[in-house]
């Protein structure tokens, strides 16, 4: 081995703690950042191959049959900047029923010859596409389980059409839920009813202005009002990606956070290994080492700790990958778990150049330092330095050893801003996962919709998707309308549960009125509709009595107060282009009851928008409004759950026993509400930040360890002389710890508004990842009270990192410490 690797290999050995310290630091840099790059790659890729294979529409566009031609749509086809377009197709929105089940969402079915291929080119999943009459294609995304051979009838339509599934197929851009062949659509169109749909393509269409351009030119000639719906491939993109995107801005926090702290570290362990290291540096160059080589020495010191932490930094990131990117999995079929092997080459090299960098820079001075300067310096610190904090602190009435302590920061004031800066980082981590902790907690609350002391709950409407008990419904959802997720939300297979369907709602709501302790009461009733120019599903949530306060956190506008009012998620505001005080028909509605009276073929329900409200369940794809609006189209709902808020004072338990001997004769049951609902996303976004912030304030605490441990023993004479005096053990472990009360208190105090600050950056962020706008009581979580001990959590991690030091400081013996120079 050379001389410069004995150096090197010396140094790793003989700083174990700066060892240690370094390659946490790294490898908490490294998985934050190969967890983030993975899932920026991954929340991407699938979508965008997709659309490139298939040749996506960016534009799809539903046009009312009644006011426009095919042949006016088709001369739209030669619109300058369009580059594609495919159409018009004949769609209308039905309401199926699968092999005797009860009736499905409704879906948006398009006639269309062949799969496509120059626009949209629909891809076959699994069988073939329909090629006569009777035989119809379902999209893997639609709200029936889509399988080979299967019967679907429509009995609300003229003649009970029946189809047969022949083929399972998706389109990137979700234009339709099912497809069948052109001479099938005027049995499944109402006289009067159904439509055309147009597929576009531009030449440049990367932003919303320009999609937004691009229909503006293709609808310029058409007439007024022929637009019924629109949707951009943009939108179905950020629906996509959000499942992973929703991580992106919290792993670029503790991302940046870890980058910086490394940097810091770095160079604050190698400039100290150079301040202390003088007369050794001397003793190196006087044995031959060049100045190059010394440098050289100190950087590779610190590059092997940073190589260990990179490669364990790695691992980590993939362990850390997998639970989030299996949300991805299923995406388009394209995804899987492998982090991309790039990610890792950018992020190693990335990393350990940065830390060779920052170690050559704090290194460079131990290259210019002169022989004979070098070995004429001792360890011990510049005389005076100090020396009025320390006179300050001796007038405080306070101990001496603690007076001591206190005036320490000040003897080594670059050393103490060191430590500050890692307890800095480590209380803004702390402060912002207590915020995000907090944040989230309301979140789920308001996707809850928890606020009722009693819920009798209904189960969800039968959408084709026969199941377990438990098991998730086409939007991926298991609780139904306002339970939060109460066990029971969805009633078993068999009699009991055809009995609770069938349950009369007047009869439930007389004897909850009449029970005594019922306070604030509504019912709530789901219904699922289809909105023109969306594919998929919407479900509308109708109430009975006022349910404003039942846990409906409104973000903008206001709650409804009469029919024909409706208040929306910010997703369906955005997928609809609707703002508050539009309104939007909703049409195709499925009663969801089972009962197959023919109820879904109600006439379209028009429904203006007066409020935005925070709600993520269904994708954000959802309406509240008063059961009066949809009285025209659903005189008969069945599947209603009840809602109560007892009188105060009233025993929650014993209110619920006795109205469950009252509710026995009607087959419900009733059952305490506030049980909540939590979520996988949550869960993981928690056990992640928890996981990241124990790593930072390791990391803080160890940075902590390393200056005071450097201290102490550049101190340790100086202790000797306190202990001859008479200092006890006890006195000196005071005096280490005091020695870094006040940067603990500095840095505790400066990074708490920074962790609030960084919590309002990356919050919003959040919600714009997934669609949604957050009010501020997701917002206001800190409180003056809590940020107090937020504040002394700086102290905290300061007094974990001298611990150590303290001990080993009370430990030492008197003559063993005079002895040292």
């Amino acid at each position: 081995m050379s001389a410069l690797g004995k150096v090197v290999r010396s140094g790793v050995r003989r700083r174990r703690v700066q060892t240690l310290v370094v390659g946490l630091a790294t490898m908490m840099a490294v998985t934050v950042s190969v967890l983030g790059g993975s899932l920026l790659v991954v929340s991407g890729a699938p979508f965008d191959d997709a659309f490139a294979e298939q040749h996506g529409a960016h534009l799809s566009l539903q046009f009312d049959a009644g006011k426009v031609s095919a042949g006016q749509l088709s001369k739209s086809k030669d619109v300058q900047g369009v580059s594609g377009a495919a159409g018009p197709f004949r769609t209308a929105t039905v309401t199926p029923r699968s092999d005797g089940a009860g009736p499905g969402g409704p879906l948006t079915v398009a006639g269309r010859g062949d799969p496509g291929r120059d626009v949209d080119e629909v891809a076959l999943r699994d069988g073939r596409w329909p090629t006569r009459s009777g035989e119809i294609a379902l999209s893997a995304d639609a709200p029936l389980i889509p399988a080979l051979g299967m019967e679907i009838t429509f009995p609300d339509l003229p003649g009970d059409p029946e189809l047969t599934v022949v083929g399972v197929a998706r389109s990137v851009t979700r234009t339709a839920d099912a497809w069948v062949v052109p001479s099938q659509m005027p049995t499944l169109t109402v006289p009067g009813g159904g439509g055309y749909q147009m597929l576009y393509r531009f030449t440049e269409a990367d932003t919303a202005a320009r999609i937004t351009a691009g229909g503006s030119a293709v609808t310029r000639s058409l007439p007024s009002g022929a637009v019924l719906g629109k949707q951009s491939w943009l939108t179905v993109k950020e629906t996509a990606e959000r499942e992973t995107a929703v991580y992106v801005p919290f792993l670029m926090a503790f991302g940046a956070l870890g980058l910086v702290m490394s940097v810091l570290i770095v160079g604050n362990i190698v400039a100290s290994a150079v301040g202390t290291g003088t007369r050794r540096i001397g003793i190196l160059k006087a044995v031959g080492l060049t100045p190059s080589q010394v440098v050289r020495a100190y950087v590779g010191q610190a590059l092997i700790p940073a190589a260990v932490g990179t490669a364990l930094g790695v691992v980590a990131g993939h362990l850390l990958a997998v639970p989030v990117m299996a949300e991805t999995e299923e995406v388009y079929g394209t995804s899987s778990l492998a982090v991309a092997p790039w990610v890792d080459l950018t992020v190693t090299g990335g990393v350990l150049g940065l830390v060779a960098v920052t170690a050559w820079a704090s290194a460079w001075r131990a290259g210019r330092l002169r022989t004979v300067d070098a070995l004429a310096v001792g360890r011990t610190s510049p005389a005076g330095r100090g020396r009025w904090a320390a006179r300050l602190a001796g007038r405080l009435p306070l101990p001496r050893p603690v007076a001591l302590g206190l005036a320490r920061p000040f003897a080594r004031p670059v050393r103490a801003l060191a430590m500050g800066t890692a307890i800095l980082f480590g209380t803004v981590a702390v402060t912002f996962t207590v915020g995000m902790s907090a944040s989230l907690g309301e979140v789920m609350k308001a996707k809850a919709h928890d606020v009722a002391d009693v819920v009798v709950p209904a189960p969800l409407p039968d959408f084709g998707r026969p199941g377990p008990p438990g098991a998730e419904g086409p939007s991926g959802a298991v609780d139904a309308p306002g339970t939060g997720g109460l066990p029971g939300s969805r009633s078993p297979q068999g009699s009991g549960a055809e009995k609770q369907s069938e349950a009369d709602p007047a009869a439930v709501a007389t004897v909850v009125e009449a029970a005594a302790g019922t306070g604030k009461y509504y019912s709530a009733a789901t219904v699922r509709t289809a909105v023109s120019g969306l594919t998929g599903a919407v479900d509308v949530i109708a109430f009975t009595g006022d349910a404003s306060w039942g846990g409906y956190t409104m973000v903008s506008g206001r709650w409804f107060d009469r029919p024909g009012e409706a208040v929306v998620p910010t997703p369906f505001l955005t997928a609809t282009g609707a703002r508050i005080g539009d309104t939007v028909t909703l049409n195709g509605n499925g009663n969801g009851n089972g009962n197959g009276n023919g109820n879904g073929a109600a006439e379209p329900v028009t429904v203006r928008i007066v409020g935005e409200v925070l709600d993520p369940r269904n994708d954000g794809m959802q309406v509240f409004t008063d059961v009066s609006t949809l009285a025209g189209a659903h005189p008969d709902l069945t599947e209603t759950s009840h809602h109560v808020a007892v009188t105060p004072g009233t025993d929650v338990t014993g209110y619920v026993d006795a109205l469950n001997k009252d509710l026995a004769p009607l087959g419900v049951t009733a059952q305490a509400g506030g049980l909540g609902a939590g979520g996988d996303m949550v869960v993981t976004l928690n056990a992640l930040s928890a996981i990241l912030t124990l790593m930072l304030v390791a990391v803080a605490a160890l940075g902590v360890l390393n200056g005071v441990l450097l201290d102490t023993r550049e101190r340790v004479r100086e202790i000797g002389v306190h202990k001859a005096l008479g200092m006890t053990p006890r006195q000196t472990v005071a005096m280490v710890l005091t020695s870094v009360v006040v940067t603990g208190l500095a840095a505790g105090s400066l990074g708490v508004p920074l962790g609030v600050a960084l919590h309002g950056w990356v919050l919003p962020a959040m919600g714009d990842s997934v669609g949604l706008r957050l009010p501020g009581s997701v917002m206001a979580v800190y409180h003056g009270a809590e940020l107090v001990p937020l504040v002394l959590g700086g102290l905290l991690i300061a007094a974990l990192g001298a611990l150590l030091p303290a001990g080993w400081a009370a430990r030492t013996r008197t003559a063993t410490a005079l002895r040292t120079e």
